[in-house]
Parts: C-alpha cells; sequence; structure tokens
C-alpha cells in the first residue's frame, strides 16, 4: 500500500457554492459513512493527533511536490477502510474531521492566502436536494442559513488547523526528521502485507538533534506530537484485528 497525492478523496463533483445557483438546495442528513468505505488514508490535521493516536496509526505521506502531510490509516489494502462496516457505520469512538466536514470543503488556487479560499460543495453528495427535504443551505433573502454558518464555522477553524499542520510538516522536513516507513505485516492466515510509500519519524535522528533545536521543538510543542505520531504507529495491531475478525 502507497499513499496517494495530498487532494479532495471521496468527492465526486466539487463545486462553488453560489446562492444564485443553489438558492434551492436543501440538505438532510445521510446516515453512515458509505463515502469514505473505499479510502484507506485521510489526512488529519495536528490538533486531532491526541484522540487520534489512541485508534489510528499515523504517518505521513508526500506527494509529488516534496509537500509533507499527516494521514490516518484506516487499511491494510489499497481501496479498504477497516473502520467503516457493512451498515456504513464508523467504529471508532473519534472520526477525522475531514470525514465530518464532508460535503462541503474550501478550495483555493496554489499560494492563495486565508482570504482567497471558496466554499465548494460535492454536488454527487445524495443528501442535496431542491424536493424541499431536510434544511435549506439559504433563506428567501438569499443569506445564509444556521446549518450552512456551521458547515462555514466548521470550515474556517479546520482550515487555521491545516495552516498549523502545514508548518508542523515543513518544520520536520526542514530538520530532517523522517524517514522512509517499511513495515512487512503478517496475519496469523500466513497472509502478508507491506506497508510502503509512508514515512515516519526516526527516534535516532530525534535524538541526535541539538539541545537548541529540541528545546524548539518542545516550546512549540511540536515534540508533544512527534512522541503521539511515534505511540499511533502500535495502532498497526489494530488494523490487523480488523482484518482477521
Amino acid at each position: 500500500m502507497t499513499t496517494t497525492p495530498l487532494k479532495p478523496v471521496f468527492y465526486q463533483k466539487i463545486v462553488p457554492l453560489n446562492k444564485q445557483q443553489h438558492k434551492d438546495l436543501y440538505i438532510e442528513p445521510v446516515e453512515g459513512f458509505g463515502f469514505a468505505k473505499h479510502t484507506n488514508s485521510l489526512y488529519i490535521a495536528a490538533v486531532e493527533f491526541l484522540q487520534a493516536a489512541r485508534e489510528y496509526p499515523i504517518v505521513f505521506g508526500q506527494d509529488a511536490k516534496q509537500t509533507i502531510f499527516p494521514v490516518v490509516l484506516l487499511g491494510l489494502q489499497q481501496n479498504q477502510n477497516l473502520y467503516v462496516d457493512e451498515k456504513d457505520r464508523w467504529q471508532a469512538r473519534y472520526i477525522p474531521a475531514y470525514a465530518r466536514r464532508y460535503p462541503f470543503i474550501l478550495a483555493a488556487p496554489e499560494g492563495a492566502t486565508p482570504d482567497q479560499f471558496t466554499v465548494c460543495i460535492d454536488e454527487g453528495f445524495p443528501g442535496f436536494n431542491t424536493a424541499k427535504e431536510g434544511q435549506a443551505l439559504f433563506d428567501k433573502k438569499g443569506k445564509e442559513t444556521k446549518v450552512l454558518q456551521q458547515a462555514l464555522d466548521f470550515l474556517k477553524d479546520y482550515q487555521n488547523h491545516v495552516q498549523l499542520t502545514t508548518a508542523f510538516c515543513k518544520n520536520l522536513g526542514a530538520l530532517g526528521l523522517l524517514e522512509p516507513m517499511q513495515a512487512n505485516v503478517e496475519m496469523r492466515s500466513g497472509k502478508k502485507f507491506a506497508l510502503a510509500g509512508f514515512q515516519c519519524v526516526s527516534r535516532a535522528k530525534l535524538k541526535a538533534l541539538e539541545g537548541k533545536k529540541l528545546q524548539a521543538l518542545l516550546k512549540s510543542d511540536e515534540l508533544e506530537l512527534i512522541f503521539m505520531h511515534l505511540v499511533s504507529l502500535g495502532n498497526v495491531r489494530n488494523l490487523m484485528e480488523k482484518l482477521e475478525a
């Protein structure tokens, strides 16, 4: 299994949200996470590490532009999410914010500033309709309804955490702390999986950091994030147990 570039996953048709084009659009809750059942890893923000580390392995991927980003592993094979069951229920106490923000998303051109992001939706989301089922996104005056405003607030808060996470990952790269992760997983049945394409923090490189750099990591709370990442790697066994079950 290998990483994929940092791009929207499980979104089918991303379009800008427009109060004219979507003035009659309603959203009805769709139970379950069937949209994520074929996603074997999801982006995770640094603020989520504490809760995620209790249940998922947290590793780092890298896209074609050498951008480093953290993800939680959800499966041992491509197109496999072992946390979504046959009834589309997410079988974990903590659900990554990436999945919880769906079907909304912020989009922006490369190098955009925080105020240049555009609110978008996935028009392929089955909960959207014009039959007035559920809750409207805009009122009769074209203003955002409470349900839409809550979604926007969530997106803005999430984006702030994404920017902080990006800074953390850049620092990991600058300090040279990451190394390729090579894990050979063997099931009780004898079946084997190779977890390649990911990176993790090298304990040896971390220990070799000079005092000032280590102190800077401690003061910025990034050292705590590193430890949570390292501890979370033990959750690969959770994936093995889920697959065997």
